[in-house]
């Protein structure tokens, strides 16, 4: 018997902000830690590779579709492909310090050695320039990839940190070591803490951006807050790694913990399945294959809202340092919202069935980007009205668009991550790992890589000479496009939702007999 079982009832206050017991404190705040500092990472980073390609020379938000689709796709399935093989050969605590160590390393070369030498590494911006005005006009955002090309390949490792360390590593680790009964409780408060990252990052963001300011004549401001941010973000990587190491020595050898004979992730004498069994499996296993499909419909709805919205904000704050501030306060604004949902997210999720707490995020999404999308094609009604309280469209399409994605990500992280994360629990220990590993990494590699592929491919077919007539083709022009793509991802991600639901509870109920 465990000493939970033992333990009284929590209070009513307790219950709903903090349900843990004492004994428990050492292995949820260690967790919780780890998952701070990986979410502040992936915040950093996320407001930094959206800052440098979209105001870089002869760019524009028009790249990411491209960046997503043919470049971070492929790398997330190269990666995949490493984290299988290497999981066969090492165990999971030494996968963990060479996959962050790898990162860390590429971030401090980036931020000290590759952008300071700009000039030496990157084609002439005339250069890029003058072929994008000869080329075809489909080819004007692949050619702006190609000129910025080390802004490209930050992109791509600050894409693949979220889907390696935040979806991967981080809750592959969770789910081996905590049983279901302390994910109910656990999981909420992993998520509340970490969101205090999202103010840390916000207000790290805004303060090395103001601090560059009075960067010299001469000297490149973005140089200055690029090199504190990289500086910070390789210090939090080794932070990681020492709680991770922690959390071996000291809680998964503590039998409250953890009781199994061997550590996760051990070296076992028997035969893993092999990654290309493990796609097998996903692809021909309903419930795997239906996490994946939320995975999926999530990272194509907010890519399709994201991309035009960015467009908008770069309009407001054209050089990086600028955009860097303004994701960095979206970033903290987000947290704040973010802890207030995952408070009353927790107690949804332990009070109602699973299917209420998973199916409000695609909701969600399908209602407050219909309210975007609306405003977006129909802006030209309501110029006089904006201008009458001192606004514009395009200020007026930033601020709706926060509003929306703060309640999407909210949301996304207070019920969406967690629920998600719960479907994996009653998994054996091999899917846990290998089939984890291909629906987050290459699922959501494949949500967000659809949604770039219908941008990038409508951006090249509108951008063609006999559709364009050699004018420059943006993502707000195709709004009415992406709408009704929203809305049809929208309604399918909550069809696979009921699903899933039916799939758990066939599961749990099965589970429950056989004891």
């Amino acid at each position: 018997m465990s000493d939970a079982d033992v333990m009284p009832e929590f209070g009513r206050i307790r219950r709903f902000l903090f349900p843990i017991y004492g004994f428990e404190v050492k292995k949820a705040l260690s967790m919780g830690l780890m998952f701070f500092f990986i979410l502040f990472n992936y915040t950093c980073l996320r407001n930094m590779k959206d800052s440098m390609v979209v105001t870089a020379p002869n760019s524009g938000a028009e790249v990411l579709p491209f960046l997503k689709a043919f470049l971070v796709m492929p790398s997330a399935v190269l990666f995949t492909l490493l984290y299988a093989k290497g999981s066969d050969v090492i165990s999971n605590e030494k996968l963990f310090y060479v996959t962050i160590g790898f990162f860390i390393a590429f971030f401090g070369i980036f931020g000290f050695v590759i952008y300071p030498n700009l000039n030496i590494f990157h084609p002439a911006v005339s250069t890029i320039a003058r072929l994008q005005n000869q080329c075809d006009q489909s080819l004007r955002w692949p050619l702006a990839i190609l000129g910025n090309w080390s802004f490209a390949l930050f992109f791509v490792m600050a894409e693949l940190w979220g889907s390696a360390t935040l979806s991967l590593l981080f809750w592959q680790f969770a789910n081996q070591i905590c049983k279901t009964s302390e994910a109910k409780r656990f999981y909420a408060f992993f998520g509340l803490l970490a969101q205090f990252s999202l103010l840390l990052a916000g207000e790290v963001a805004d303060c090395f951006s103001n601090i560059s300011r009075g960067a010299p004549q001469g000297t490149d401001p973005w140089e200055i807050s690029l090199r504190w941010l990289m500086g910070i973000v390789v210090a939090s990587g080794i932070i990681i790694m020492g709680i991770y190491r922690w959390i071996y020595k000291y809680v998964l050898t503590d039998k409250r913990f953890y009781d199994k004979p061997e550590l996760p992730g051990a070296k076992k004498k028997k035969a893993k399945i092999g990654f290309w069994q493990s796609m097998k499996i996903m692809v021909t296993s309903p419930y795997l294959g239906l996490i994946a499909a939320l995975v999926v419909c999530y990272g194509i709805s907010v890519n399709v809202i994201e991309g035009l919205w960015k467009g908008q904000v770069k309009l407001l704050h054209s050089n990086a340092n600028e955009f860097n501030a303004f994701m960095g306060r979206y970033s903290f604004y987000t947290g704040i919202a973010s802890m207030v949902v995952m408070i009353i997210g927790g107690n949804i999720l332990r009070r109602f069935s699973w299917l209420t707490a998973a199916v409000i995020t695609p909701a969600l999404t399908l209602v407050a980007g219909s309210v975007f999308f609306s405003f977006i094609i129909w802006r030209g009604h309501f110029v006089n009205m904006l201008a009458q309280i001192g606004t514009n469209p395009v200020a007026a399409a930033v601020f709706i668009g926060v509003v929306i994605l703060i309640l999407a990500k909210s949301t996304k992280y207070a019920l969406f991550d967690l629920t998600k994360e719960m479907a994996y629990i009653p998994l054996d220990d091999e899917m846990k790992v290998k089939g984890k590993v291909v629906v987050e990494v290459i699922g959501g590699r494949l949500g967000k890589a659809s949604g770039a592929w219908l941008q990038s491919g409508l951006l090249m077919i509108f951008g063609l000479n006999v559709f364009s007539g050699g004018k420059k083709v943006e993502l707000i022009s195709l709004a009415p496009y992406l709408f009704g793509m929203l809305a049809i991802i929208c309604l399918g991600w909550i069809f696979a939702v009921r699903s899933l639901s039916k799939k758990i509870a066939a599961v749990t109920t099965k589970a429950v007999t056989t004891e």
